[in-house]
């Protein structure tokens, strides 16, 4: 006994973008909803059975009428059954459009925030969920528990393991649940697959990165769940990956040379955020940095923190440890020639910050 299932959560659809251009915002949005299409397809393709969304689908209980349409063209593409577990963003109410669009026969959507079940079984299996009715919610799992182990039980649920305010879920309630598969939201990272007693449970994270707290790969759970164990697998579903990316400018004479020399290739479609660091003693111009990358990447921000420089040799004449390194490596510097100056240097820096860290525990 198995069923196929397609786990997904977060979408945020309608999110504002608000770091964006209003005109790169409009096409982040446009890009969100047409993620819809292509998990749909990924559906099909893969024979799914079961979709599970945990919530925060949307971005708030509003949003776009274009964003409804498009959403429930998407779900009429699935020939699975789809169940939705509104989370603190997408939360039920009378007003949101969980209430009033018309979705296909095969979409259900948990309405309380009392846990209930849907019986499937044609597929031997129960889908058990419930869902926020404002942007806070009582715990949801406590006290649950399936109420026999003949069939497959799976729940889907948006809420926090390690917090208090957004559905609290404990794992040793996860445990006495008796689920087979707890699929959560709330999380927009990846978990990876964890067990409590013999319940798997895992958060997709965010199929779309959306800002530079939402870094990396993002996708989609997909796999087998059955009642000897589950097979799934992490399916990255992103079309834009934003990125943070460090420069270290200590010792560069040409900042723009430097930061050529560290960028990655193929970034065109990232949004990226460019941290230069290190002790660079010149004047930065941030807005020609960024002008002269931007057409390598979809979105590009540069912040400055780098330090002014710092006599490296100081401290040389001083009876300690950090003394007697200088004066050794200074030796080398002199006698060095033009071209190894610089990686003498180098190990200098190297050298002076494993002392740093020497001293700092206690070595």
């Amino acid at each position: 006994m198995s069923v196929k299932i397609l786990h997904a959560a977060d979408f945020h659809l309608d999110s504002p973008f608000e770091a964006l251009s209003p005109e790169m915002a409009a096409v982040r949005r446009r890009e969100q909803r047409g993620l819809l299409d292509r998990i749909a397809g990924l559906c099909e393709d893969e024979h799914v059975q079961l979709v599970l969304l945990s919530g925060d689908l949307l971005d708030s209980a509003a949003s776009y009428y274009e964003t409804q349409e498009i959403l429930a063209s998407a779900f009429s593409k699935i020939s699975a059954e789809i169940f939705i577990s509104p989370g603190n963003h997408d939360y039920y109410c009378p007003k949101s459009p969980y209430a009033y669009v018309k979705f296909p026969q095969n979409v259900h959507i948990f309405t309380s925030p009392l846990i209930s079940c849907f019986n499937l079984p044609q597929l031997g299996c129960r889908v058990w969920g419930a869902g926020f009715n404002d942007q806070y919610s009582r715990p949801l799992l406590n006290g649950f528990s399936v109420p026999d182990g003949s069939m497959l039980d799976i729940m889907v649920l948006h809420g926090d393991t390690a917090g208090d305010a957004y559905n609290p879920i404990r794992e040793a309630e996860i445990a006495k649940s008796g689920l087979d598969y707890l699929a959560l939201g709330h999380i927009h990272t990846f978990s990876g697959f964890k067990q409590a007693g013999k319940t798997v449970y895992a958060y997709p994270g965010c199929p779309e990165g959306r800002g530079f707290d939402e870094t990396g790969d993002k996708g989609v759970i997909l796999g087998t769940v059955s009642k000897t164990g589950c097979d799934l697998g992490f399916i990255p579903t992103a079309g834009r990956i934003y990125k943070i990316l460090t420069v270290d400018l200590t010792g560069a004479h040409d900042p723009a040379a430097a930061v050529s020399a560290a960028l990655p290739q193929s970034t065109e479609r990232d949004l990226a955020r460019l941290i230069l660091t290190g002790e660079f003693g010149g004047t930065l111009d941030l807005k020609a940095i960024r002008d002269a990358f931007s057409g390598r990447f979809f979105h590009l921000a540069v912040q400055d923190r780098t330090t002014p420089p710092r006599d490296i040799w100081q401290g040389i004449g001083d009876d300690t440890l950090r003394g007697i390194f200088l004066r050794n490596m200074k030796e080398k510097y002199d006698s060095a020639g033009e071209a190894a100056k610089s990686t003498v240097l180098l190990a200098v820096r190297y050298g002076l910050a494993a002392l740093v860290n020497a001293e700092e525990y206690g070595a």
